[in-house]
Formats: C-alpha cells, sequence, structure tokens
C-alpha cells in the first residue's frame, strides 16, 4: 500500500477529529481509513492515535508526525499543483480562514464570485475570528483584516481598511456632536467585544500621537453587524470598520464623525506561509481576490 496514502487517511481523521466524520468528507468508508491508519502505526512501529469507543487523541509521537506529514503532503500536491498549471489545469480544495465580518459584509461576495468562475476549485472556507495558526491547523491562507504585525507569512494588500465613528441624525440631534474623541467617554456607545479595542477606542490626539478612549454605553455584543443596527437605531455611537458603515452612511442613516482623529494604515490581506512551491490554486484564488478588489473600488 502506497505510504502516501496512508499519510492521507491518518491527516483526514485527525482534521476530521473522527473516522466517521472524515469518512462522510471524503467518502470512503470508517473501516478503510482504520485500516490505513493501523498499517501506518505498524510502519512506523509507532502509535499515532489514543483510541477509545467514543474518541480519539493524538500522541506526542502522533502529534509531531502530524504537523511534519501535513507540510510533506501539502509540498506534494504543490508540485503536482505546478506541473498541472503548465498544461492549464488547476484544481483542487484550498482551505481558508477568514474573519466572520468579511464573510457577511458585501466584500464577501468575492469568494462567491470565485467559486462560480473556477468550479474546478472547491473553496473550504472557516469563518473565525480568531487568528489561526495557518502552518499548525493546515489551511493554505487566511484574510487579514488589520495592521500587519511583523510574520513569518507572506502578505498580500487586496484593500485598504479603515473604522469610522458613526452615529444616527436621531442620536446627534439628541445628544450633540463629538467634537474630539474625549467626547465620547460621556455619550453612548456601542461596543463590538469582538473588535480588537473592545471599550478603549483608538484615535489621534491633540498633539497627533495615538490616544485611547475608554466608552461605555447601552449594548455589548460580540458583531459588527449587530453594531450597526444598534447604531442605526440610535441606542449608541458606534466604531464600525468602513465596508459595514458605508451603506448607511450613504444612506443618511449614519453620520462619520471625527474623521480627522481617526488612526489610518490598516488593510484587508491575504496570507499565506512561505512554501518552497506555492500552490497553483492559491496563486490563482490571490490573484483573483486582488482584481477583484480592485475592480470594486469606490470612485
Amino acid at each position: 500500500m502506497d505510504t502516501l496514502t496512508r499519510m492521507r487517511a491518518f491527516i483526514d481523521v485527525v482534521e476530521a477529529e473522527g473516522f466517521s466524520a472524515a469518512a462522510r468528507k471524503i467518502g470512503r468508508s470508517k473501516a478503510l481509513l482504520s485500516k490505513y491508519v493501523r498499517e501506518l502505526e505498524d510502519d512506523l512501529g509507532a502509535l499515532l492515535l489514543n483510541r477509545t469507543t467514543r474518541q480519539f487523541s493524538l500522541t506526542e509521537t502522533g502529534h509531531t508526525y502530524f504537523q511534519r506529514a501535513s507540510e510533506i503532503i501539502r509540498d506534494v500536491d504543490s508540485l503536482a499543483e505546478t506541473v498541472r498549471e503548465s498544461s492549464g489545469d488547476v484544481r483542487g480544495r484550498i482551505k481558508l480562514s477568514a474573519p466572520r465580518t468579511f464573510g457577511d459584509a458585501a466584500i464577501g461576495q468575492s469568494l462567491i464570485d470565485f467559486a462560480v468562475e473556477h468550479p474546478d476549485i472547491v473553496l473550504d472556507i472557516q469563518l473565525d475570528d480568531r487568528f489561526v495558526d495557518l502552518v499548525e491547523e493546515g489551511f493554505d491562507l487566511a484574510i487579514r483584516i488589520s495592521r500587519l504585525e511583523n510574520s513569518s507569512l507572506i502578505a498580500r494588500r487586496l484593500a485598504p481598511f479603515s473604522v469610522r465613528v458613526v452615529g444616527s441624525p436621531d442620536l446627534i440631534a439628541r445628544r450633540g456632536t463629538p467634537t474630539r474623541p474625549q467626547d465620547l467617554a460621556h455619550l453612548p456607545c456601542i461596543i463590538d467585544t469582538n473588535g480588537r479595542w473592545m471599550s478603549n477606542w483608538p484615535f489621534l490626539g491633540d498633539n497627533g500621537e495615538p490616544v485611547s478612549v475608554s466608552v461605555s454605553g447601552p449594548l455589548e455584543v460580540n458583531s459588527p453587524m449587530a453594531a450597526r443596527a444598534a447604531a442605526v437605531a440610535s441606542l449608541g455611537f458606534a466604531i464600525l470598520p468602513d465596508f459595514i458603515a458605508a451603506s448607511d452612511i450613504e444612506a443618511g442613516r449614519l453620520v462619520p464623525l471625527l474623521t480627522d482623529r481617526m488612526l489610518t494604515g490598516g488593510g484587508i490581506f491575504a496570507v499565506y506561509p512561505h512554501r518552497r512551491y506555492l500552490p497553483a490554486k492559491v496563486r490563482v484564488f490571490v490573484d483573483f481576490l486582488v482584481q477583484w478588489f480592485k475592480a470594486h473600488e469606490k470612485g
């Protein structure tokens, strides 16, 4: 039996967190996957999985083997895709991590448009607001919305990103227009607990240096979409991603405030690990996103 086939079976089982789930995902029988993993362990002379009737866990050896085997399989697949690319045949599965905000907002349409244009590539999209470990968790790439920190990852900028402080016309009429960031400390604010700033909102201070203003209000929620709805309902001022607030600003439901005090320099990035062979499917996907965002730039 091919060692690579056994390795793939082991990786599928670990990633799916079970033999049954892996069997359903890849269309093979649970018995066959169990046979492959058992043969792999026999060949290695080491136990990779601790099995019980209900669950399994990786042994220390299994954890080490999973990490290295995943890298080997990715390199093998990437090399094959490089060869296929030369013949114009790009296909396969892309495991993508993206924030829920990205998927829920209008820019999430970019993923749907890619799937329509490239039916031979399967997009396995995991929407999660945490920063996943791409290598450890087996992702091909991730979408990151932030200021990019120093990283061992390769990053390609897709679009600029900024946030807006907004309030509804009714709220502004009742509570007044904040003219300095510090004014928000005494006004009702909607707090997106999923955002990196929580209740400490960042601004440029009077001297141009970054400052943080502590805010509070009637609603705390872990969703910028819900925060947007609360702001439209005049519950408080909110700090929102520009691509979330844009349509309400254009329609007059929200008013941008303190525009000259907002920090700049953020972006939407596609990030992926350094690899000897960048998979053709990943390159095609990132190139598509770059062109999609360019085509959908305002103005």
